[in-house]
């Protein structure tokens, strides 16, 4: 065999392999996944933590055996900005110090369990920003639950979590105004119905309405009763209208959007999409900005 052919084949080889090891984990896992890989204990694949991102009191009345509480509104996945954005994302070394005394390093596979499906999202889409690609959420949050359960607090052992930050997943209040006035991507307001019309408004925004040009997808369309994600089918229906180019999602503070992008992003595989975290909050803050009613 010709040495130029081997060594071809060769870098395919290695291509693959990088590739294969490169892999995130499932975007979604069920119940009985995690028990059944809880209950196999750590010599069956990476490191597994479990993180519950519920109100600290609901994580003491019972969890996941071994999960570390990181309640959604206290543990520090949110930055509010004075004047600005009610729910952005911390600064970069900020949140990965964060993650990193929750227990978590570079090399561990992470799950998220929520009460509700959007914040477990919006983590979800914190650890893609900061390039750690083995993260997953609960199906169903802690309402799926059926395995033991624990009481009482967890403490976790601080690793090292060296962040790579990936901006193409965010969007900037920059990106979002050309979006708004040229249409360059479609931006998805994922808020309730009374919000996006403006008839009714988040504390934290200043003015009801949306942005000029957005498409309106509830998300909690994107549910089913029990809480769980519905079938892919149906999200893709449910998103069929979008035209064919990058897609901006948005709510008030980054979390909707972020189980709007979760869908798009990581169920339907649409490439180019990215949340805007500083949503209304943060485009209202100036009264100069456009809104639609």
């Amino acid at each position: 065999m010709p040495r130029r052919l081997v060594a071809v084949l060769l870098a395919l080889a290695l291509a693959g392999a990088t590739l294969a090891s490169a892999r995130a984990a499932d975007p979604l896992v069920a119940g009985s996944w995690l028990e059944t890989r809880l209950s196999d204990g750590p010599g069956t694949g990476k490191r597994l933590v479990v993180l519950d991102v519920r109100p600290a009191a609901e994580h003491a009345a019972g969890h996941v055996p071994g999960a570390v509480s990181a309640e959604y509104g206290t543990a520090g996945w949110l930055a509010r900005q004075p004047g600005g954005a009610a729910g952005a994302l911390p600064p970069i070394e900020q949140i990965a110090s964060t993650i990193g005394a929750l227990g978590v390093g570079n090399d561990d596979h992470v799950v998220i369990v929520a009460e509700h499906f959007p914040m477990a999202a919006r983590v979800y889409w914190t650890f893609k920003v900061l390039g750690h690609a083995e993260v997953s959420v609960l199906d169903g949050g802690w309402n799926a639950w059926r395995g033991p359960q624990e009481r009482g607090p967890v403490q976790p052992q601080p690793a090292q979590f060296t962040p790579q930050y990936n901006p193409s997943l965010r969007a900037s209040l920059t990106e979002v105004a050309l979006a708004a006035s040229s249409g360059a991507a479609t931006l998805v307001d994922a808020r309730p119905l009374a919000q996006w019309n403006g008839t009714a408004r988040s504390p934290v925004v200043r003015t009801g309405g949306h942005l000029p040009g957005a498409v309106w997808v509830d998300q909690q369309a994107t549910l089913a009763p029990d809480g769980r994600l519905q079938p892919a089918e149906h999200q893709a229906k449910l998103f069929s209208s979008l035209p064919a180019k990058p897609v901006i999602t948005y709510c008030n503070t980054g979390t909707l959007a972020a189980g709007d992008w979760f869908v798009l992003s990581e169920v339907l595989g649409r490439p180019n999409t990215r949340l805007y975290d500083g949503s209304m909050s943060e485009w209202t803050a100036d009264p100069s900005r456009p809104v639609i009613r």
